[in-house]
């Protein structure tokens, strides 16, 4: 075993390996800023120096390799008094307005401020404008807040392939913006969030629905229902104390009521509605022979990506309305009409994992035939985390509540939407019983599980093979288009989501991005389907009354009206006409 000596401790080192990563593997924590998991290293922000005997000078440990015999000292007055200046620096032009800032007692420059004992100004405060950008839906930048670590542009690039911010002018010049430093909603962001979530500081951050949430529950003319996506009960938890993974679906439902929701309906029967619709379009698309391979279209993100960088392929998508949407359109019809409501006094708010919800929700395709959004708010994990808070309400202490029964029974097929390969996984299960007759021998479809960025498998169903992939990330999505468009892969059935790890990792989740974190929401996924006596999203009941009492068929003429919609390039000026159902789904 080959050795380093850290802080007078022997620790077993890797030879080779960034420093960081040995100090991490032997539970020393150094602070970084810069710093991103998996990606070779920047060392822009020092934050991570450290000493190591026969170096004159301190270095980063995110970018110092290490080797057998090195002696290393981590916290040393040196080491804390480097440190301390780099936040002091960074503090200089930033603004002092922590008790107003979205991410005040979540920020990390203010963590390290107060763990290095920063209680005072050192050098000259430098003013920055407060040039706020809340030109797009999605996600607000407040540069003045930026500390140019970088980790935005790094994640908005390599990770996502989107490449909308980037580090424009010189020297004390130097921010990040959009392209000609414009606003966001003209450049090419598709409001995934995975910036906000990559952010440090308050210097991006969600569009906030809260005040217009709280301004429609206190208004006794307007009809308040809420609803919740898969991925929100395993993650919420967190804000509580709750350990990573820990389903609170019951007490969320709870906690919603207590709010002062009138109903609050599971979108995981949206889900079960969705791989109906999805599934049956698979079969009807295998029939006729295209367009293929059909690619989801539950990921608002990755959606607009398409539009905007792969066109070409909008054809492929499939053209069912994502769980939200269906959600959205049955809340303003279906549930109006029974419950004897006018449409327009229903006002429906989401919770959703993803700041691309947001934009979503405003598609002019996604309005109802009085022009009004079919969601009219939508609220991240984090955004319903706070208003919890203010009304006092902790999940932790709450006795669970079923979803109500009118649009909130569900299988747990629609529930693991919320990890990558769920749609996959969920879409197979019901595609196969449509054309057999008869559900799978086994469920479980392993190959398209797990935290892999691109997975591919070959899934036997109806006694046909098909190829399938499931891809999260678009940089991972982008090289499988690609591929495809070269001939080098062809697949029948593409899931794409937009974010590392699907739902569970959205934009509008816990900051924390730990992966172990990631894997646990995951893992409580994938234990509510094995231990779920409902798995199938065709053998849920009130889908399947649903349906008989009042959409008629999967691809049916009201089903189309209602659950599907079209995409199209985002400079075309105006969408598309809502196509006619498909030969294979019949009438009503």
């Amino acid at each position: 075993m080959q050795t380093i000596e850290v802080n007078g401790t022997a620790v077993e080192v890797q030879p080779g390996e960034p420093l960081l990563k040995t100090l991490e593997r032997a539970g020393v924590k150094v602070p970084t800023l810069c710093w991103l998991r998996d990606r070779a290293p920047s060392g822009a922000c020092r934050m991570c120096v450290v000493e190591v005997e026969g170096q004159g000078a301190l270095v980063p440990s995110c970018a110092f390799p290490a080797a057998p015999g090195m002696k290393v000292k981590t916290h040393s007055p040196r080491v804390l008094r480097a440190r301390r200046t780099i936040v002091e620096l960074l503090l200089a032009n930033h603004p002092d307005d922590s008790l107003y800032c979205a991410r005040n007692n979540d920020c990390e420059l203010q963590k390290l401020a107060a763990e290095l004992e920063v209680r005072g100004r050192r050098f000259l405060k430098t003013d920055r404008e407060p040039d706020t950008d809340n030109s797009s839906e999605c996600v607000v930048r407040e540069p003045s807040k930026c500390i140019l670590c970088g980790r935005c542009v790094r994640v908005c690039e390599e990770v996502m392939g989107v490449s909308a911010i980037d580090f424009i002018g010189r020297g004390s010049g130097a921010r990040v913006a959009a392209a000609f430093d414009q606003g966001l909603n003209v450049s090419g962001c598709v409001g995934c969030g995975q910036c906000v979530m990559a952010c440090p500081t308050g210097a991006l951050h969600e569009s906030f629905h809260t005040a217009r949430v709280l301004e429609a529950l206190a208004d006794p003319s307007r009809h308040v229902v809420v609803q919740h996506a898969p991925s929100v009960s395993v993650t919420l938890g967190e804000y509580f104390g709750l350990p990573p993974g820990h389903d609170t679906d019951g007490p969320l439902n709870a906690a919603l009521r207590r709010l002062g929701f009138k109903r609050v309906f599971d979108t995981a029967f949206a889900a079960d509605l969705t791989v109906m619709e999805e599934a049956s379009e698979l079969l009807a698309r295998l029939g006729s022979g295209g367009p293929l391979p059909l690619l989801t279209s539950c990921s608002p993100g990755w959606i607009r990506y398409v539009e905007d960088f792969f066109p070409a392929w909008a054809g492929n998508l499939s053209s069912c309305k994502s769980p939200q949407g269906m959600m959205g359109a049955l809340i303003k019809t279906y549930y109006a009409e029974r419950e004897g409501l006018d449409p327009a006094s229903v006002f429906s708010v989401s919770v959703m994992p993803c700041t691309a919800k947001k934009g979503e929700a405003s598609r002019r395709q996604l309005r109802g035939g009085r022009g009004a959004p079919d969601v009219d708010a939508v609220l991240t994990t984090r955004e319903l985390a706070l208003l919890l808070r203010q009304k006092g309400l902790d999940l932790s202490l709450l006795a669970p509540e079923p979803a109500d029964s009118l649009l909130g029974t569900r299988s747990s097929a629609g529930k693991i939407f919320g990890a990558t390969g769920g749609v996959m996984e969920a879409a197979v299960r019901t595609a196969h019983w449509l054309a057999a007759g008869q559900d799978l021998a086994n469920l479980e479809l392993r190959a398209v599980r797990g935290l892999e960025g691109v997975k591919e498998a070959r899934v036997s169903a109806a006694g046909a093979e098909l190829d399938v992939a499931v891809v999260s990330g678009l940089m991972n999505a982008r090289r499988l288009l690609e591929d495809m468009e070269k001939g080098l892969k062809r697949y029948h059935f593409v899931e794409v989501m937009t974010c590392p790890g699907g739902c569970i990792a959205g934009g509008g989740q816990p900051h924390a991005t730990d992966p172990a974190r990631i894997a646990a929401r995951m893992r409580s996924l994938y234990d509510i389907d094995r231990r779920a006596s409902l798995r199938c999203a065709h053998h849920n009941p009130d889908v399947a009354a649903l349906y008989r009492d009042w959409l008629g068929r999967p691809l049916g003429r009201r089903s189309h009206e209602l659950l599907h919609t079209v995409f199209a390039p985002r400079s075309e000026a105006a969408p598309a006409p809502v196509p006619e159902p498909a030969a294979a789904g019949g009438q009503d």
